[in-house]
């Protein structure tokens, strides 16, 4: 099989090639002795955010606070966060955003 190499350093590969090592859309790169060697690499998306969640330290617990956070239901007891407390937060209540008021739609 032959495949050309374009100015942008592309090639396209034969489809009889693709087919024969099945749909991928990665592949590995190797030099070896004067040849350019295409390995397919099939990623495991859920071994991406296992990864992902390692680096950040994100454990089980984390995503429970999440997720409880998210339906509205109360969070587990280990992962609530009081209100803070003391005479700088005395009668403190919610103000709506500053900004342009807007005109009802008609």
């Amino acid at each position: 099989m032959l495949a050309k190499l374009t100015s942008k350093n592309q090639l396209t590969l034969p489809k009889a090639a693709t087919e024969a090592v099945g749909a991928a859309e990665y592949f590995e790169v190797d030099v070896r002795a004067g040849q350019i060697v295409l390995t397919p690499v099939r990623l495991q998306r859920a071994d991406a955010v296992r990864a992902k969640l390692s680096e950040l330290a994100i454990d089980a617990k984390d995503i429970a606070g999440a997720v409880a956070w998210a339906r509205g239901a109360p969070a587990p007891e280990a992962l609530r966060v009081s209100e803070p407390e003391g005479p700088a937060y005395a009668g403190a209540t919610a103000r709506p955003l500053a900004g342009k008021k807007r005109k009802p739609r008609a």
